[in-house]
């Protein structure tokens, strides 16, 4: 092989051009070392039989089962006589049909007989409310012949993720081929933490992982591997934890007597406990001469925007700046308008009326006329404004600051590293950081994906809140249910309310064009979402006519949007047709309902999210999840639990746990292939906590990793440059 090490061999010498190309298109495996990590998803014995009863609508899944019975049906097609061949497989605890059309009937007619036992592979699909595969590829299962338990490898089947393209009997084969090369992998584990914790080598727990003898080889391989990937991960982000300590940042420490203090004086309501321990955490963290890097994470309405506030008041009592950063011009023109509302005179800075202490309060949207846009910039530029509020337009070379003191992020998930990084360039020494998300997450999730943040959690909601009820609205099953639903909407409005009913699609000619680029197969399979604009519509022409209804969504102008919201928030609108623009930071305490249309569309969080925008003043909510997927789908599941809870921890577990290991880290880490195979961030809590605490500890003795070549080589391969320069920027 030349100087080329065996892992970082393409695939195309290996195993051909052909399968290598639809290796690299359909499972983006490259090289030998990728195609070793592509680890088998589960394992099959020969003796039992894949459970049926719970496939996944929609995915490509491979099982094993026994042909039950098999019948030709002839029909009378357009161009003449067709044939249908179709196929009942079973596992014991439920039953699949199998379904193959005109020529291709012949060859599986005469394979799959009644006992015969295969592997199946193909695309989940309903048709006639039953779940189904068409036309899949299979595998015969023959006798338990020498050669035949050879082929698979004994008595364990490995079933890798497959793609229609690939199956895995096929993946299985290309891993033979490259098995041999796992003798070349370099060991990311010092040998010490290796053997104190009683872990296989490498190479073993590749052969193991891919070819297990015994269960109990599975368990050590997937133990050894898990490690790799927690502690590579986590020394990824205690090196950059290390290098924040070595930055200088302003201790910034809040006056007394100073805005923060009249501010406190003034408000109406005491801190809830949540929300002074959490302020005590940032304004410690803020009094240090290290920027602080903080996450702040929260139920939805539990006050985070008051902390933050209260943090860049402190800022700006030490002769600093704060901005603020919101992901869409709606949330920035929201958060400007409720910080101005709670400061009162303390915002008006320089104005007459302006309080003694007060500073100014300034917009930044890309969108603001050209005299709006200079002022602002000259308020940063003098230091007129002690806080701005704005969307990326606050990232503009132009932006120059007096002396940037703290940024804050707000719903950090929406926002690229590199803007929140070209942000805090823009102070004179590095600026302290606060991020917020309002889509709680598990602890797990956080030591992974944000690691190098400390957390802070809020998770009592002020007093005043009202309770939110949540109903699953099933239209197909029952139509009349929907009826009701817009009749519930009336009588609230009828009670002075208002209401939401959002969609997932807008429905202008831009939705069209992408509808055109559907394949036609999609447009068979689903309708399109439903769209705002036709909603409204018939809800205006039916179940809803005579009352005062608007639509909202993000291709609007920005003074379109911003008179909506406003006009919405003062009562002169009943009910807001909208997209999710108005998931965040939406705040409308006398809206009570919600209607969520094609809510399976929607993720768990979003739902949740979404739910947030009811029940913020004193008069219950009530939310209802519409949706026509069948009873027992799995999306109809997921609404269940979101009916059935309201704590979006809980809520953000099951999210975790119903999709897939590869997206958890996927936003997180800049749309980067999740370096998780066999890590799962909700299970493997120990193991996380563990490897930070072994991580944390090599770094702080060698923060250049010279004594750990083999963990430099990982990090090199795993964090690509493009992750590891993400976890640079933080």
């Amino acid at each position: 092989m030349g100087d080329v090490p065996a892992l970082d061999e393409p695939l195309k010498k290996s195993l051909g051009p052909a399968t290598a190309k639809v290796m690299a298109e359909a499972l983006d495996l490259h090289t030998v070392g990728d195609l070793l990590h592509h680890y088998p998803r589960r394992y099959a014995e020969r003796g039992e039989l894949t459970t049926l009863s719970d496939l996944p609508l929609d995915e490509h899944v491979t099982v094993v089962a026994q042909v039950a019975d098999a019948r030709v049906h002839t029909f009378n097609g357009s161009k003449g006589r067709g044939q249908r061949l179709e196929v009942t497989i079973t596992d014991g605890s439920g039953r699949l049909q199998l379904v193959f059309f005109g020529k291709g009937v012949h060859k599986p007619h005469q394979d799959l007989l009644p006992g015969t036992r295969a592997m199946f592979a193909g695309k989940v699909s309903l048709f006639n409310r039953r779940l189904q595969l068409a036309h899949p590829a299979y595998e015969l299962l023959r006798g338990d012949g020498e050669e035949e338990v050879g082929t698979w490898a004994g008595a364990l089947i490995p079933i890798y993720p497959a793609t229609t393209k690939l199956e895995s009997w096929k993946i299985t084969k290309a891993v033979d081929a490259v098995l041999p090369s796992a003798g070349d992998a370099v060991d990311p584990l010092p040998d010490a933490l290796r053997e104190g914790r009683g872990l296989a080598e490498l190479p073993d727990a590749l052969r193991m992982i891919h070819r297990p003898r015994t269960k109990a080889d599975i368990a050590d391989a997937r133990e050894r591997l898990k490690w790799d990937e927690a502690f590579v991960l986590q020394v990824a982000l205690a090196r950059r934890r290390h290098a924040d300590t070595q930055l200088h940042a302003v201790a910034r420490r809040p006056a007394p007597g100073g805005i923060l203090d009249a501010f406190d004086a003034k408000l109406p309501f005491t801190l809830t406990d949540g929300q002074t321990k959490v302020s005590k955490e940032i304004f410690d963290d803020l009094a240090t001469e290290h920027p602080m890097h903080r996450l702040l994470q929260g139920e939805v309405g539990s006050g985070k925007t008051m902390v933050a506030l209260r943090a860049m008041l402190a800022v700006v009592d030490t002769g600093g700046q704060a901005a603020m950063l919101a992901p869409t011009e709606v949330l920035a023109q929201q958060h400007h308008r409720s910080v101005t509302e709670m400061m009162g005179e303390l915002a008006e800075g320089g104005m007459l009326g302006g309080a003694e202490r007060a500073t100014k309060v300034v917009l930044l949207t890309g969108s603001m006329g050209a005299a709006a846009r200079r002022q602002a910039l000259l308020d940063l530029v003098t230091g007129e404004a002690g806080l701005v509020i704005g969307t990326h337009a606050l990232i503009e070379d132009k932006v120059q600051f007096h002396d940037l003191g703290l940024v804050v992020v707000d719903e950090q998930h929406r926002f690229g590293v590199e803007q929140r990084d070209a942000l805090r360039g823009k102070g004179k020494q590095p600026p302290h950081l606060l991020v917020m998300t309002a889509t709680p997450i598990p602890r797990t999730v956080a030591m992974t994906v944000f690691g190098d943040l400390e957390t802070s959690v809020l998770d009592q909601l002020p007093a005043g809140r009202s309770p939110i009820a949540s109903h699953v609205v099933p239209a197909a099953d029952k139509p009349h249910f929907l009826a009701r639903a817009w009749e519930r909407v009336r009588e609230e409005v009828a009670n002075g309310h208002q209401a939401y009913v959002v969609c997932p699609r807008i429905g202008d000619e831009e939705d069209q064009r992408k509808k055109a680029k559907a394949s036609p197969e999609d447009e068979a399979e689903k309708r399109p979402p439903l769209a705002v604009l036709d909603i409204a519509e018939k809800l205006g022409a039916g179940p809803l006519a005579g009352l005062r209804i608007a639509v909202l969504h993000g291709r609007m102008h920005p003074d379109d949007k911003d008179d909506v919201m406003r006009r919405f928030a003062a009562g002169e609108l009943d009910v807001l047709v909208a997209t999710t623009v108005i998931e965040v930071g939406v705040n409308v305490p006398n809206a009570t309902a919600m209607v969520i249309m094609d809510a399976d569309r929607f993720g768990v969080s979003q739902l949740h999210q979404l739910r947030g925008r009811v029940g913020r003043g004193s008069a219950p909510g009530l939310c209802l999840l519409v949706s026509e997927m069948p009873e027992a789908s799995p999306a109809r599941q997921r609404l269940n639990a979101v009916a059935t809870t309201l704590d979006g921890f809980e809520l953000s577990r099951i999210d975790l746990e119903q999709r897939r290991e590869g997206d958890v880290l996927g936003q997180a880490q800049s749309g980067v292939r999740s370096s998780l195979r066999v890590l799962t961030v909700i299970d493997d809590e120990e193991v996380i906590a563990a490897a930070r605490e072994e991580a944390t500890a090599l770094v702080l003795a060698d923060p250049d990793l010279t004594a750990h070549p083999g963990l430099r080589t990982a990090l090199d391969a795993l964090l690509s440059e493009e992750r590891e320069e993400y976890l640079e920027k933080g």
